[in-house]
């Protein structure tokens, strides 16, 4: 016997038989993560992410789920729909409430549906799929949106007959370097040149780069980086970010597997540093913060100090993070990343499906890339 629950709250639902569900080497659809989100103060009441994740149960037994979350706006998202959701407003039509199936705050491709071994993933898929179009009634919301899914995921989302959308990212590849210099050999020489001065920059200032990881990680680590990060945020954006200090204390706690943190010290004092997450094949840049500016030292600690872990540690490639052309400066390529979306029914749907087409069309010119 199926049966199809909701939950508002992952701490509820066993890890063990959560993180089954997923490929192992996927960090952000990890139990530990997304409770983390919850349990930190992060997601949730008030921050206009509200967990509804979607769980399928056989005989009691759970064996598929999505992350899933009711959106009352945009932010935190990176595939944007400001553009539609004005489109909305404009038209006297509500967009928000919507449904998300994502990663809060990581725009890092992944795994979206989760699937015991030995059940069918189109047949989850279906039946998880018909609960969504249910869900969207009864909230009466005007969409459903799964950002950043994987291979598996985007073919079950586009054989769905789902609106698509592309986004752009820059990642880089190694190509079976021995050495941060044999990656700069590959580079046309005003690239190179400019990687080499803004390495020699950061060097003469004294500032020493340290790459920490499990139990050098310890609270006061995590205190001072949540400082940083709070900070950086504040001079950008004029708010601490989206991520509370004790949503970061418990990525320490319970992921220091999982976590690869380049930091930078001046006079022995820490002044920056910057937190990835790994897996077996990819370095994932995620959160930057500093005490004050240094000269090119964010590239230093989130650029390059990555590409040397990625080379010494023999991982194929490198997720930075999200937008930035500046990265094509540095020895990154454009990659496509996919967003798909089921819209309620609206005088508007002919006319984001008709965007969504030269969205795509324009990406793929701009960057010269195939889908």
């Amino acid at each position: 016997m199926l049966e199809i629950k909701l939950c508002d709250e992952l701490a509820t639902i066993d890890a063990a038989a959560w993180d089954s569900l997923f490929n192992a080497d996927a960090p952000f659809c990890r139990h530990a993560f997304l409770s983390a989100l919850e349990q930190g103060g992060s997601v949730g009441a008030g921050s206009g992410w509200l967990p509804q994740h979607l769980l399928l149960y056989r005989a009691g037994c759970l064996v598929a789920a999505m992350p899933m979350y009711l959106k009352l706006h945009s932010y935190g998202e990176y595939l944007f729909d400001w553009s539609i959701a004005e489109a909305y407003q404009h038209y006297q039509l509500n967009y928000y409430p919507k449904l998300l199936c994502a990663i809060p705050f990581t725009p890092a491709e992944g795994p979206r549906l989760g699937v015991a071994e030995g059940e069918n993933r189109s047949e989850m898929f279906t039946l998880l799929y018909q609960a969504i179009k249910q869900r969207l009634q009864q909230l009466a919301c005007s969409n459903f949106q799964c950002l950043y899914p994987d291979s598996l995921s985007q073919h079950l989302l586009r054989d769905s007959g789902m609106l698509e959308r592309f986004d752009v990212q820059f990642q880089w590849h190694n190509h079976s370097y021995n050495d941060f210099a044999g990656f700069l050999a590959t580079l046309p020489s005003r690239k190179r040149k400019q990687i080499s001065k803004e390495r020699r920059q950061v060097a003469e200032q004294n500032i020493v780069i340290k790459c920490l990881n499990g139990a050098q990680l310890n609270s006061d680590f995590w205190q001072t980086f949540s400082g940083f990060y709070r900070a950086t945020y504040q001079k950008r954006s004029g708010h601490n970010g989206y991520l509370t200090p004790e949503t970061i204390a418990l990525w320490g706690q319970n992921m220091a597997d999982s976590i690869v943190v380049f930091a930078a010290y001046a006079n022995n004092k820490l002044v920056a540093a910057s937190l990835c997450f790994k897996s077996a094949n990819c370095l994932y840049g995620r959160y930057w913060g500093c005490l004050a500016e240094f000269d090119k030292l964010h590239f230093e600690c989130c650029y390059y100090a990555g590409i040397d872990y990625c080379i010494a540690n023999n991982i194929s490639r490198f997720d930075a993070g999200a937008q930035g052309e500046h990265k094509l400066k540095r020895g990154f390529m454009p990659v496509i990343r996919h967003g798909f979306y089921h819209f309620s029914p609206s005088p508007l749907h002919n006319a984001i499906a008709d965007y969504c087409q030269r969205e795509r069309m324009a990406l793929l010119q701009h960057y010269q890339l195939q889908p």
